[in-house]
C-alpha cells in the first residue's frame, strides 16, 4: 500500500485539485500562433505576451505549468477548474 496507491494518473494526490464539490486534475497543452505563423513575439512583445497570458490565468484561477514563446508560436501548460472547457479557455486567453 505504500507510495504506489497514492499516485493517480500522472500526478500524485497532492497534485488533485480540491474544489467545494469537486476534486480534479485536468491539464491541458495548448499552443497559439498568430496569423500566418508570422515571427512577430520577439523582444518586448514576447514578453508582454507572456505577462498578458499570465495575468489573465491568475484572474481565471488558471495554474501556468509551463509556458515557452517561441518567434511564431506560443506553447502553455496550464492546470485549470473545471468550471472552463478548454475551448472557452484558449478563446479568451486569445482574445
Amino acid at each position: 500500500m505504500g507510495e504506489t496507491e497514492a499516485e493517480v494518473g500522472r500526478g500524485t494526490r497532492s497534485d488533485l485539485r480540491h474544489d467545494n464539490h469537486t476534486v480534479s486534475l485536468l491539464t491541458d497543452h495548448l499552443v497559439f500562433s498568430p496569423k500566418y505563423r508570422g515571427k512577430v513575439l520577439l523582444g518586448e512583445v514576447a514578453e508582454a505576451a507572456e505577462e498578458i497570458i499570465r495575468e489573465n490565468c491568475k484572474e481565471l484561477d488558471i495554474e501556468v505549468i509551463d509556458m515557452a514563446v517561441n518567434v511564431d508560436h506560443v506553447h502553455l501548460f496550464i492546470k485549470y477548474p473545471p468550471k472552463y472547457s478548454v475551448s472557452w479557455i484558449a478563446k479568451r486567453l486569445k482574445g
